[in-house]
């Protein structure tokens, strides 16, 4: 048999539970794109003010959905033992977990929102940034509840539910966008604030979908008819917060990393931060299918970890790494090709457009990087291992990426281009170590 034939099969399943969750990754992806878009209309403070805000919130953000995908694992290994009252103890124990935590972390990132001034960042991006920062808070407990339903539609196999609901509400907050924060139809023009409280809209009506879909279909509602007082557990909650919390420890290392890396290009002045708003964009668009790709990969080693049949658990983490080779290299190429047309999508500015230029190219290098790390990771999650990946996370970003950033960056004088060298450099080291551990674990499984 040969290679191709060998994994052809594995492609196929992988790419099935995938390619919903790249289209609603995409989707996402989209409406950061649109924000970023028409935001830049506005001008170059208001895009470094959403750059700047958006950098601080993400930090909160990322721990509340990483913790989340802690139930991912779990619910796919016991769903395909059968176990379906036990699935749904750990959905009604994952809703609770998840809004214990958002409640915590809104309560944080709110009382953050006194010191954005102390940051070193230009007084007209404050005074621009906070109200945005403090709105776009009131949407993260709805997220969180559609998050707590698309983890486990997720651990079940589904992930299609995720991707209609995720590109109608996207759709949404585009067109709430448009006539917000441009005044359209009778609406005051709202500027920043019109898509923060777009971006809230939309995160509300992403949950109440979920709630409508569980109704109309008895095969999930059932899952709710098992729900009970009873059925709440402090040994399933920390059960919950072993998985998730190590997944939102690990995702705040990065997400914080990445923070501290952006308050460091405001250092260099708004025309380093717009462009690296802009590039950091793109690049987040291309790594969406990625994403999609390696949450396939965590649904389907949990499964076969689940049945204990460990080759083709090796097989469906190898088919992903394979897959996502080909898409980054393929990307890298792309970005460099069009680097000096892309700017001009989101900036009228000629020095913005220069930077993002440049920036575009250091993202092309770090493509096939970004990849091999984050398939890795949900190879490793799959398997129940989160402990190492958040031991990696903090020797990769913390030990790596930051040093080595700021060197290049303010020691060395290179600006903001010095600031993403940081970034190649600490996720090669992350991949590497990453698909390691995955193809130590997978073969001495098999052994």
């Amino acid at each position: 048999m040969s290679f191709i034939q060998e994994y052809l099969p594995f492609y196929k399943r992988n790419l099935k539970v995938a390619v919903p969750v790249m289209f609603a990754q995409l989707g996402q992806a989209t409406v950061q794109l649109a924000d970023t878009i028409m935001v830049g209309r506005l001008g170059t403070n208001e895009l470094a003010a959403v750059s700047f805000a958006s950098a601080i919130f993400f930090i909160g953000f990322v721990i509340v959905i990483g913790a989340s995908m802690g139930s991912t694992p779990i619910i796919g290994q016991t769903y395909v033992q059968k176990k379906y009252r036990e699935v749904g103890a750990i959905f009604q124990n994952s809703i609770l977990f998840d809004f214990l935590l958002v409640f915590v972390v809104c309560l944080v990132m709110y009382a953050f929102s006194f010191f954005m001034d102390r940051m070193g960042q230009p007084d007209e991006v404050i005074t621009l940034a906070v109200p945005y920062y403090r709105i776009l808070l009131l949407s993260l407990p709805p997220f969180i509840l559609f998050q707590a339903f698309r983890q486990f539609m997720e651990g079940i196999g589904d992930t299609k539910i995720a991707m209609y609901i995720t590109i109608f509400a996207n759709v949404a907050n585009i067109g709430l966008n448009y006539v917000l924060i441009f005044g359209k139809f009778g609406f005051p023009e709202m500027g920043m604030i019109g898509a923060s409280i777009a971006t809230v809209i939309s995160r509300v009506m992403m949950p109440v979908c979920y709630l409508i879909i569980f109704k109309w279909k008895s095969s999930l509602w059932r899952y709710f008819r098992f729900f009970s007082r009873e059925v709440f557990s402090v040994q399933k909650q920390k059960l919950l917060a072993s998985m998730g919390l190590p997944i939102g420890f690990q995702m705040l290392v990065e997400t914080v990393t990445f923070s501290l890396c952006t308050i460091m290009v405001g250092w260099f002045g708004a025309v380093s931060l717009a462009g690296h708003q802009i590039a950091g964009t793109v690049s987040s668009t291309t790594f969406m299918v990625v994403v999609g790709i390696s949450s396939a990969t965590t649904i389907r080693v949990s499964h076969q970890f689940g049945v204990k049949d460990y080759p083709s658990l090796r097989k469906a983490g190898f088919a992903s790494l394979h897959l996502v080779v080909a898409y980054s290299l393929m990307m890298a190429l792309l970005l460099v090709l069009f680097r000096n047309q892309i700017p001009l999508l989101f900036s009228n500015d000629p020095y913005v457009i220069k930077m993002t230029s440049t920036l575009l190219i250091m993202a092309a290098i770090f493509q096939l990087a970004d990849g091999l790390q984050v398939v890795g990771l949900g190879a490793l999650r799959g398997m129940a291992d989160v402990k190492h990946p958040m031991l990696f996370a903090v020797i990769c970003y913390t030990l790596i990426n930051l040093p080595v950033g700021y060197i290049c960056g303010v020691v060395l004088d290179m600006g903001v281009v010095g600031v993403w060298i940081g970034y190649i450099f600490g996720l090669y080291v992350a991949a590497f170590l990453l698909v390691r551990r995955f193809l130590r674990i997978s073969n001495r499984l098999i052994k």
